[in-house]
């Protein structure tokens, strides 16, 4: 059983005043890790470690930091398969899934790598004579990142690397229920040898890390993943003592289907988007608006083929369902299945679950009378809606309070172009799914899913502050003259 302890300015160190707690598989209950978790005198050596070590980092030249981020990379491309089994054993994730998100984090890195040689400045047309006028990118100095269980890795990382890259000293509180995730970066960082203190691991509680990581003034910018409750408290935190945030939030996904495509592709699209990692995606297809022609058509091919979806060991490239991350979880989709189908919802399969693996389940004739058209699942629960037509269907999928990702599937060209940027998402995906991924876009959200955007350029500026320098050549004179 490992022993998960802090990383802190380059050495693994035992708690002072935290905790260890049981870091606990969700597929069988048994215990994966014991996790030291921080208290308040090592959030602070963290912060203070990040401090010292981010104004030497950020003067090295773009091509070592470039270095040290690629050797990060093959590290954890050499590891894939061990650091995939630990995504499996703490997070329920899937075979398939868990390497896939292995993969995709070796590509950040690398990716973050690229980054070191764009940071860019330029120069400004001047109205006054004789002077340069010029802006630069600066890092911002310690940068605090907080990370789901969803896709632990991969979302951490995300931050960590590109915040690195950029200059910053990053510090780390992952998932109490997935701290292995920052193990992994940590041991990453560890391999490529990057100066000690420029990334920290502090697994512990919100009240305690997360609270620091608003308060205190050496942190400079907070980058959040999680719910919009604790995102929006984390705002309100950093508002109130002038920092810098990013907000990936919650959404309820629309994924509209309209009566030109076809339909068993449409089936496809949906199933992925609402069953993959168990619905535990921030960007899953939690809303299937299908449009009336071809609405019981699309029902029934999506039960049969629901119905086929295989439950079972992780391990096996062919299963498609595994647990919810906590048994817990399993009420909320009880509660929102009960309360559907008392207002006239129909149940097609699922509503059932053993200790944390709950079933693949439908629900169609859903509407905005019921908690679950609007209310985030975070299961293998879809919903299907029927719209009279196209622009039913937009209205539909706008009546939300989030907006982070959605899809819409048609062959018209024509009506495409006129609706997707009529969504309001942060996300418009044409003939594919609400899961979409890419290193290199905009990733995030509107509304109440979200604040700043992540990925490649996009991280780069959150991640940095604009700093205009002027150099005068000559004297001029002055008003006051």
């Amino acid at each position: 059983m490992q022993e998960v302890k802090l990383y802190i300015n380059g050495k693994w160190v035992e708690n002072h005043g935290g905790k260890v707690i049981d870091d606990v598989s969700p597929a069988d209950g048994s215990v994966v890790a014991k996790v030291h978790t921080a208290g308040a005198e090592d959030v602070e050596a963290a912060i203070a470690a990040a401090q010292a070590a981010w104004p030497a980092w950020s003067k090295l030249l773009p091509a070592d930091r470039e270095l040290y981020l690629l050797k990060a990379a093959d590290h954890l491309e050499k590891n894939a398969e061990k650091y995939a089994g630990w995504l499996m054993d703490e997070g329920g994730s899937g075979f398939i899934k868990a390497i896939d998100e292995v993969g995709q984090s070796v590509s950040i890195w690398r990716a973050a790598a690229g980054e070191c040689r764009r940071i860019n400045g330029g120069i400004i047309p001047v109205d006054t004579p004789d002077q340069l006028s010029t802006y630069i990118r600066c890092p911002l100095g310690v940068v605090a990142g907080i990370a789901p269980f969803n896709y632990p890795l991969l979302l951490a990382l995300g931050k960590a690397a590109l915040a690195m890259a950029a200059g910053n000293a990053f510090v780390l509180k992952p998932s109490s229920d997935t701290p292995l995730s920052g193990v992994i970066i940590a041991e990453c960082c560890e391999a490529a040898g990057i100066p000690d203190g420029v990334f920290n691991l502090i697994p512990g509680p919100g009240d305690v890390v997360g609270d620091a990581f608003t308060s205190d003034k050496r942190v400079r910018m907070v980058t959040f993943t999680g719910s919009t409750k604790v995102g929006s408290q984390i705002a309100c935190g950093c508002a109130a003592h002038g920092k810098k945030y990013t907000l990936e939030m919650g959404g309820k996904n629309p994924l509209i289907v309209l009566a030109d495509y076809d339909v068993d592709q449409a089936v496809s699209v949906g199933i992925f988007g609402a069953y993959f990692h168990q619905g535990q995606i921030c960007m899953g297809t939690n809303r299937i608006i299908v449009e009336e022609p071809i609405y019981d058509e699309f029902c029934a091919k999506f039960l049969e083929r629901v119905k086929a979806l295989k439950t079972g060991n992780l391990r096996d490239p062919a299963a498609v369902i595994g647990p919810l991350i906590k048994e817990s979880q399993c009420a909320v989709l009880d509660g929102h299945i009960a309360d559907a189908v008392a207002k006239g919802a129909r149940l097609l399969c699922g509503g059932t679950h053993e200790g944390a693996w709950y079933a693949p389940s439908i629900l169609a004739d859903v509407n905005n009378t019921m908690n679950v058209f609007y209310e985030e699942s975070f299961g293998p629960l879809a919903s299907i809606i029927k719209a009279k037509d196209a622009e039913d269907a937009l209205t539909i999928a706008n009546d939300s309070s989030y907006g982070l990702s959605s899809a819409l599937l048609t062959n018209n060209l024509s009506l495409a172009l006129d609706m997707a940027p009529r969504i309001e998402a942060g996300m418009v995906h044409v003939n594919d799914s609400t899961v979409m991924g890419s290193r290199q876009a905009p990733f995030g959200g509107i509304k109440s899913s979200g604040y700043g955007r992540e990925g490649s350029s996009f991280s780069i500026e959150e991640f940095t502050e604009l700093k205009w320098i002027t150099y005068q050549v000559k004297p001029h004179g002055y008003p006051t003259d």
